[in-house]
């Protein structure tokens, strides 16, 4: 046959499908994909993420696990029709679960994430990733190794206000910048958390599930740390978490590696302490953290026990350049035209930012989980993925290693190492029997 009449015989027959196609009954179209997922650890933020996902079309919950009964009952609430764990290891066994999302205390995320890509899973892992440097390294290594998507609960990434902000940045319209202040402000003063005793865990609690790869200790009803009203208090304790330098920091912090397109610091010094407040918990109530990146220098201070801001803030973002300054937190950003010195006396104003700002667009949450339900669909990396949240985590940790080693770092942002061997303790930590991080 010729490829003339070939081609003619071709499109014929194409013809005739369509023809077939139109005036036949039309075939039932498949149900699209919903990812099962499971959610393990049900507190506070991990409620919070599920109810995003259950908001999704995309996804369905279908399990539902913690070591905390009363938070078992609060996601029953949430997801009646989901099977009831209280070991997540069965969870991470179930073959109709698509992807886990990890709510629990920070020491537990790198093992189970881990272990989630070792079980084919995809990951939700809420931050800070880590309590070490290594912990983070091995979630990365995990998830290429076994070609799983890891999202990183960084929702700002998704907010579309942020992008903005990021675009400003990176625009040149700023100026040169020199100088990053990030900062969380409040006042706890005195009591702070409290100082609670040592007790036996209530019976509702496996404490010693909960305590996990930790070390072993008594039960503290701070060191658990549910309560109503807050956050859970866990995070002020070395053992489970990094206080407010990771917990806050890796969201601001974050948001300038995004911004300065940086893997990392250089040089980390940590000045902090205890200084004020009367409670139990480890880490500080005063912190201030200097990094030193190519070009510039960046800040995260936190207090607890003195709320004044500059801006009337108790928490941002400050890009400083040499044209403006941009302010940026979770409702909005704007721009503060700067002013120059022109000649001796005499001061300029730059007028052509004035005015510049603009409000949050966006439930960060909410588009978060959709796009690590898209990265899934896609198999191609999320805005969080795991080794972009490994840096900014990292970012935080190093500031926690430098103030715990009383020493200032360098580090290679590239190999992630640092020669000073008095910080090199810091980066790893052992953990409990039976315990082993491994991939």
């Amino acid at each position: 046959m010729s490829n003339l009449k070939r081609r003619t015989f071709l499109s014929t027959v194409a013809a005739g499908a369509a023809s077939t196609a139109v005036s036949a009954t039309p075939l039932p179209q498949a149900t699209p994909k919903r990812f099962r997922l499971g959610f393990i650890g049900l507190g506070r933020r991990g409620r919070g993420v599920m109810a995003a996902a259950l908001k999704n079309p995309e996804t369905e919950v279908v399990a539902i696990c913690d070591v905390y009964e009363p938070n078992l009952e609060l996601g029953r609430k949430m997801a009646p029709d989901a099977r009831v764990y209280r070991d997540f290891r069965q969870v991470l066994a179930a073959d109709d679960v698509d992807a886990v999302g990890l709510g629990t205390p920070d020491h537990w995320h790198a093992y189970m994430t881990v272990e989630a890509c070792k079980a084919g899973k995809d990951v939700y892992v809420e931050k800070p990733i880590s309590v070490t440097v290594h912990e983070g390294q091995m979630m990365v290594k995990a998830a290429r190794k076994y070609n799983r998507i890891v999202q990183v609960g960084t929702q700002q990434r998704s907010g579309k206000h942020f992008e903005k902000a990021v675009d400003i940045v990176r625009s040149g319209k700023l100026g040169e910048i020199s100088f990053v202040r990030t900062w969380n402000y409040g006042n706890e003063f005195p009591e702070g958390i409290g100082n609670p005793p040592d007790t036996a865990p209530p019976d509702n609690l496996d404490w010693d599930m909960w305590l996990g790869p930790a070390p072993a200790r008594p039960f503290n009803k701070n060191r658990f740390g549910v309560d109503p009203d807050h956050y859970s208090f866990f995070r002020w304790y070395w053992d489970y978490a990094g206080g407010m330098m990771t917990d806050w920091g890796v969201h601001l912090l974050d948001i300038v590696l995004w911004a300065m397109d940086e893997k990392g610091p250089r040089v980390i010094t940590t000045v902090a302490g205890k200084y004020a407040i009367k409670d139990n918990r480890e880490t500080p109530d005063t912190i201030q953290a200097t990094y030193e990146f190519p070009g510039f220098a960046c800040v995260y201070e936190n207090r607890i026990t003195n709320s004044q801001s500059m801006w009337d803030q108790n928490y941002g973002v400050l890009f400083h350049g040499t044209e403006g300054t941009l302010f940026v937190d979770r409702s909005r950003w704007e721009i503060l035209p700067e002013t120059r010195t022109v000649e001796p006396g005499s001061r300029q104003r730059i007028d052509r930012l004035i005015g510049e700002r603009g409000s949050a667009e966006n439930d960060t949450t909410i588009d978060h989980w959709a796009d690590f339900v898209s990265a899934m669909k896609t198999r191609k990396p999320p805005k969080s993925d795991i080794e972009i949240g490994h840096r900014s985590t990292a970012t935080c940790l190093l500031a926690n290693v430098a103030l715990r080693s009383r020493q200032r770092i360098e580090w290679n942002p590239d190999t992630e190492t640092t020669d000073n061997k008095e910080a090199q303790s810091y980066l790893k930590r052992d953990y409990r029997a039976p315990w082993e991080l491994k991939l």
